[in-house]
Parts: structure tokens; sequence; C-alpha cells
């Protein structure tokens, strides 16, 4: 090739995907932000788009259409196609998962708390002001305000330990009221233009969980656990990216806009699709630990105490195990967390830190107790399986001592019931087990019943 060949080749516009000139790959097409691509480049995106049953398209493109050379991008069928068309037409219609009639039917209050009884043990406070906050936000959903009265949001914010139940409890009510549920870490969310999930990543797991419903997502929940992980840092020199900077992000979803989320995504690129949701109808939960608030709410509550026979002492509240109850707006803005921030989650609830008698509950009552779950397991073998009592206090104490909540229950039981799921398969002879105290201490073993009626044991656990 020569010199001037090559001159002419660089001065040639060329596609934006395969990189070939226009000499080559044939008249260019002219997309938003100066972007061009060869009519090849186009037909495949679009063929490979419709073939993932892609929701915003309707139908393969007929080549014969371009016969005669690439119309104009005005010209192009309009994304949306028929899927879209039917959509909007059950919209018109109040028919389908978005329409008016089809808003979920949310049981009163009491009857909320009931089913969560089922489920969640304690946390009496906490369920209850869920459950009104709840019904009272899809009560506002069916207003249609024109008297005047625009009923606001309440957005909760849920305070408590690590494993008290916060997610378990957002999960039992979303599949309760069967609305989609985006469950959420706000460990990962930065101000955009940085490395990480923008806020809007939020709104694309719940598009996602409603099967790309934008309809249904609208009436959706979100839950962003650990919240408290965005607090405002203090004593720090740099960019605040992913503390104060989120919490101004996430105002605009909390208190309601209309925002643009790719979808099938969690960030947005040229490739990747748009959808519009609207959030003022989404209810969002925010929850999280708050590990050091204690301290902050102590430091508050001495500063009322006084010297004499009427006053407070200043260790009145160190041995205060649900000191989060007596948590305020002042006490969060201490924290880290910036008013504006604070004022769209109206609703406050804190989880109680969990007793032993509350584990040992915890281990049978519910319906998806873990018990239950072992009972089911051996089950499946034709093995009845019993636990003593005494033998679900001693695992409860040992769960208090790791400190996180209901989440060590599962690891104390995994550990002692290895040797026995281990054994029960190869003898099928055995017909019933009984774990008892002493095997749990590891100073025993747990009871071994034949089918035929005969006892024996197993060997010991090996220390």
């Amino acid at each position: 090739m020569s010199e001037e060949d090559k001159n002419n080749d660089k001065n040639q516009d060329y596609c934006y995907l395969c990189r070939r000139t226009e000499k080559v790959a044939g008249k260019l097409i002219q997309l938003p932000q100066g972007i061009r691509v060869c009519q090849d480049c186009l037909q495949k995106s679009i063929n490979l788009i419709d073939g993932g049953n892609y929701p915003f398209f309707g139908g393969i493109m007929d080549p014969t259409m371009f016969a005669g050379g690439m119309p104009p991008v005005g010209n192009i069928p309009p994304m949306g196609g028929r899927r879209a068309k039917e959509k909007a037409e059950k919209k018109e219609k109040g028919e389908g998962t978005g329409a008016a009639g089809q808003i979920p039917v949310v049981p009163a209050p009491h009857r909320i708390k009931a089913q969560l009884d089922e489920y969640v043990i304690g946390q009496e406070q906490a369920k209850k002001a869920v459950a009104v906050a709840v019904y009272n936000h899809y009560k506002r959903i069916r207003d249609d305000a024109s008297d005047g009265v625009e009923i606001e949001k309440s957005n909760i914010l849920m305070l408590g330990p690590t494993g008290s139940g916060k997610t378990y409890l957002v999960q039992t009510l979303a599949k309760l009221l069967d609305v989609p549920l985006a469950i959420t870490d706000a460990t990962s969310l930065t101000e955009a233009g940085y490395i990480g999930d923008d806020v809007e990543s939020v709104l694309s797991k719940l598009l996602a969980a409603a099967e790309n419903d934008v309809l249904r997502a609208e009436r959706g929940i979100v839950f962003i656990d650990e919240i408290d992980k965005i607090a405002k840092k203090r004593n720090t020199n740099s960019r605040d990216v992913s503390g104060e900077a989120v919490q101004q992000g996430l105002l605009k979803l909390l208190e309601g806009a209309d925002v643009e989320v790719p979808v099938g995504a969690t960030s947005k690129n040229a490739m990747v699709p748009m959808t519009t949701i609207s959030t003022r109808n989404i209810l969002f939960i925010c929850g999280g630990a708050f590990s050091g608030l204690e301290k902050v709410i102590k430091e508050r509550l001495n500063k009322a105490s006084t010297i004499g026979f009427s006053g407070d002492l200043r260790d009145k509240y160190d041995n205060e195990k649900n000191i989060l109850k007596y948590a305020s707006a002042e006490d969060l803005r201490e924290f880290g967390m910036i008013p504006e921030f604070l004022g769209r989650l109206p609703v406050v609830c804190t989880l109680e830190d969990l007793s032993c008698d509350m584990l040992v509950r915890i281990l049978t009552q519910p319906k998806n107790a873990i018990i239950r779950q072992y009972k089911k397991l051996f089950a499946m073998d034709e093995v009845e399986l019993n636990f003593e009592p005494e033998a679900l206090a001693v695992i409860a104490e040992r769960a208090l001592l790791k400190k996180t909540g209901a989440r060590a229950l599962r690891a104390i039981l995994e550990e002692f019931m290895l040797d026995i799921m281990y054994e029960i398969p190869k003898d099928e002879t055995i017909g019933r087990v009984t774990i008892t105290r002493d095997y749990v201490e590891k100073k025993g073993a747990p009871g071994i019943e034949l089918r035929q009626g005969s006892i024996r044991a197993l060997p010991q656990q090996h220390g």
C-alpha cells in the first residue's frame, strides 16, 4: 500500500465495534455522541439482543428493509416492540401485575404480626412497627390523593446487633406479601464515577427480582443492609466517596424520583439498555448493627446524671444489653448519619439482643427452625431425631459466647452433628437418635435406639 493510500485510510471514519474503515465496511451509521458503526455490527447487535428474548426489542429486523442502504437512525423501529406495546395496553385496561387492581392486598397489622410470629421469635416491638409501616405504605399506594392530601412514605430504619434477625425479618415479610424484594449491601456502594456500585444498582437488583417487570418492581421492597458502614468518616483528609457521598446519593431514591437504571447489569455502559423506574412507591428498609453507637448513647444519657442521693449513677447503663432502644436522632447524627438521610427514614425500630431463652425458642419453635430441618434430614433416612431440653440449653449458652446471634446456632449444630450424620447412613438398624447434654459437652455419647427396640450408643465425640 502506498503512503498516499495509508494517509487516506487514516482520514476515513471507522466502525466503533469492528474498527474497519468506511472503505472496507461500507456506509457507517451515525449514533449519538459521535459514535459510528457499520451495518453488519448494528444488525448483529440487534439480532443478539433479540435472540436472548430481551424485553426491550420486539422481533428480528427484516434485512430487506435496509435494501439500498441503511436508513437514518430515526427510522429504525422503536425500542419496546410487541412486548412493550402489550404492557402499555394492559396498563390502560387495568390488567397485569402493575395495574391498580393488582396492588398487593396487605392484611391488617395484627395479622401481619401474627404471620411473622410463626417465623421470627421475639422482637415484638420491631415486628409491630414493621407491620404498621408496611400496612400504611400499601394503603398509601392505593390512595389517589384526589382530596389533595398526599401521604408520605414510611421508610424504615432498623437498629440491632448482628444475628438479631433484621435480614430474616425483611425476607419473611416479602415472602408473606408476595412482592419483589432486593437485598443489597451498602458497603459496595460508592459515589458515581468511582470504582464500585452506584446507588442505582439497588434498583437494578429489584428489577431483576421482578423479572424485568417495571410496574411490579415499582411496588417492591428494597432492603439495604450494613447501612451503618456508610456513616460519615471522621478525621480524614481524603474524599469520602463511600460514606457521606453515598448517603447524599440515596436521598433521591428514598424521597421518590424517576431514576434511569441499566437492565440486566449493575453499571451503566453504552451496550446496556436503560429503563426508568419511579421510586415513589418503593418501600426502603435500611438496617445496621451500628457498632459503637452504644458509647454515644451512654455519653448522652450520663450527661443527665447528678450528684446526691437522688442522682443517677454514671455506670447505670453499663450492663444494659438493649441500650440501642434509647437511640435518638441526635445519637445517629453523632455516629455519622447526615440529618437529610435520617429525615427520610421516619420509622425507627430497634431489635433486641438475643437471650439464652430466645435462642432455645429459635432452635425449635419457628416453622423453619434449625432443629426441624435436621429432623427432616434424618427422616429421609427413616431415623427419628430427638433433643433433650438440657442439650438445647447448652447449645444456646455456647451460641451466646460467640456473640454472633442466631447465626452461631447453625455452626454449633454442624460441629457435633457431623459424626452422627456420617455414621447413620452406614447402619440401617438405627431407628432413633437422642442428642443428650453429655454428648453436646463431649462427655458422653448420644442415645441410639435400634428398630428392634434395643439400645446402644455411638462412639463418643473426639475432644
